[in-house]
């Protein structure tokens, strides 16, 4: 893969995809996949312009209950749901999901090893008061090819291959991507399994600094730097207050 397609993909194309604000319902904030009739209720195809292979998303029951599955073979797509919430209102991140496998040429350090079966991204808004000049002129040139306000920061948290779990590093392409390994090997492939993140913990531990609203939230199978396959499964993805103990 060309640094080119993966800056594209990492800085312009998916923000951009992020970035116009969606009104949902108060209750669920982001649509459940176990209730909706078409991948296309509340959620849309995030593809990237340079990568020509996609990975394929669809409705599948399982165990009862309905999720997505996804399948990534040497490419990359994801779907995307567009917010606008203060994450102090909502900081609990919460989810299921299961992946066939890790990528064996998988790496998070290098560019060469950016793909995950499976990935959630949680992007937030862009703050110009606390960009850099040649920051904001690069955004307002991409702006003006995509016709939308792109957001700033945003965490990515990752089934790893290599990176032990619970480690933050930044992305190999963007200081302004910072990913979180949730899951790490392939111990627990095959298996479901939940988690729950403190969204704005995480931010501050990742950036130094308290989150600005949330933009959007995305999940995304890839493996067009590895070219390896796997296949992936999401359970519903909730936004919710902190649990009273």
């Amino acid at each position: 893969m060309l640094m080119t397609t993966r800056t594209v993909t990492c800085l312009v194309f998916t923000l951009a995809s992020l970035a116009s604000p969606h009104l949902l319902a108060q209750e669920p904030l982001l649509p459940a996949f176990s209730k909706m009739e078409s991948l296309s209720d509340g959620w849309e195809p995030l593809e990237f312009p340079n990568i020509e292979q996609h990975s394929r998303y669809e409705l599948i029951r399982e165990d009862g209950t309905q999720v997505v599955k996804a399948h990534t073979s040497g490419g990359a797509s994801g779907l995307i749901a567009r917010l606008d919430i203060k994450p102090e209102s909502a900081p609990m991140l919460s989810w299921r999901w299961k992946v066939s496998n890790v990528f064996e040429k998988g790496d998070a350090r290098e560019k060469s090893g950016d793909d995950y079966p499976a990935r959630i991204y949680v992007a937030f808004e862009f703050e110009p008061e606390k960009a850099g000049f040649f920051e904001r002129a690069k955004r307002k040139t991409a702006e003006v090819l995509f016709g939308e306000e792109l957001p700033g920061n945003a965490l990515n948290y990752i089934w790893a291959n290599t990176l032990p779990k619970g480690e933050f590093i930044a992305n190999p392409y963007t200081e302004k991507t910072v990913m979180v390994a949730v899951n790490s090997g392939s111990e627990k492939a095959g298996e479901w399994v939940s988690i729950e993140r403190d969204i704005v913990a995480d931010y501050r531990k990742a950036f130094g600094e308290s989150p600005p609203p949330i933009r959007g939230i995305a999940i995304m199978s890839d493996s067009d730097n590895t070219g390896e396959q796997a296949s992936a499964w999401y359970g519903d993805i909730t936004l919710g207050p902190v649990s009273a103990d």
